[in-house]
């Protein structure tokens, strides 16, 4: 589906709000008050746009048939929040969501459970809001279109600075805490986190009551270097091995190499040998006939 650029911008900022507002009635039925969910300040998980872009963009060819294109749906919008999950934690060195106690997860990052609704997700988005918005966009003034576009976009870039400059704060106070307190549990090294944190401006206090399961990786840090140490250590017993095996054929051939050089040398010795008393024999032959050639009467 080819579709003006403004048009794409505010389905990405209409459905990171929905999904603000999915992820907050959520944890309104859950936690019986309300949370500021998302990484960003505002109103609006960017990651649920993200996602509704992908499948406009590329699952819309599927929307023949409802069960292929909530199939790909699963799978597209599981690879992005995988992906999310991976560079958030990689980028700033804290596990934001964590679903190893749900039944078929995938390292924790997604599961069985949040991947299938994405599914249903999908099948709306296609069939029902996406024709709606787009037919609403086209009934506005492309002028206006514009003008709202740059109003959110500008918000969204202002806030996230801000909500950025908070996170990169996170992880320098994770690293420090980590740093200092290499003795301390998972658990501890995170509550020190948090306690620091909760003294810090309100950005901070919001970032905790978002994510409550936000674990600080420090001891990632430690199992990461090991388990390089430890594949460094097995890499370097392989190469040994393999340079033994290699040193141990080089033998080998270079045995058995001698070993015909040696069998073949004796073969050539015992021919040079041979043919060298041929050779006398055949002389000596050859100068009785001589003698006898001159010695005979005329």
């Amino acid at each position: 589906m080819e579709l003006p650029i403004t048009y794409y911008f505010l389905l990405f900022f209409i459905y990171s709000c929905a999904g603000w507002l999915l992820e907050g009635t959520c944890k309104l039925i859950d936690q019986k008050k309300f949370v500021n969910r998302g990484f960003l300040i505002g109103p609006y998980c960017p990651i649920y746009g993200c996602g509704a872009i992908l499948i406009t963009v590329f699952l819309n060819r599927y929307a023949y048939d409802p069960v292929v294109l909530f199939v790909m749906t699963v799978v597209v919008c599981g690879i992005l929040e995988y992906l999310t999950s991976y560079f958030m934690e990689l980028l700033f060195r804290a596990r934001w969501w964590d679903y190893s106690k749900r039944m078929f997860n995938l390292n924790g990052r997604i599961c069985l459970g949040t991947i299938v609704p994405f599914g249903i997700f999908g099948m709306f988005l296609i069939y029902v809001s996406n024709p709606s918005l787009i037919a609403l966009f086209n009934k506005i003034d492309i002028n206006i279109l514009n003008m709202i576009t740059y109003t959110f976009l500008g918000l969204i870039a202002i806030d996230g600075i801000v909500s950025i400059t908070v996170i990169l704060g996170f992880r320098k106070t994770a690293i420090q805490v980590g740093k200092s307190e290499t003795q301390d549990s998972t658990e501890q090294i995170t509550k020190k986190v948090r306690e620091i944190l909760s003294q810090k401006s309100w950005g901070y206090k919001r970032l905790i009551e978002a994510f409550p399961n936000l674990e600080t990786i420090k001891f990632r840090i430690q199992e990461i270097t090991d388990e390089v140490k430890e594949n460094a250590r097995e890499l370097k017993d392989n190469i040994n091995e393999k340079a033994q095996d290699v040193k141990n054929t080089i033998n080998d051939k270079k045995q058995e190499m001698k070993e015909n050089f040696t069998e073949k040398g004796k073969a050539f010795s015992t021919e040079f040998q041979y043919q060298k008393r041929k050779a006398k024999i055949n002389l000596k032959l050859n100068k009785r006939k001589i003698k006898r050639f001159w010695t005979k009467p005329l």
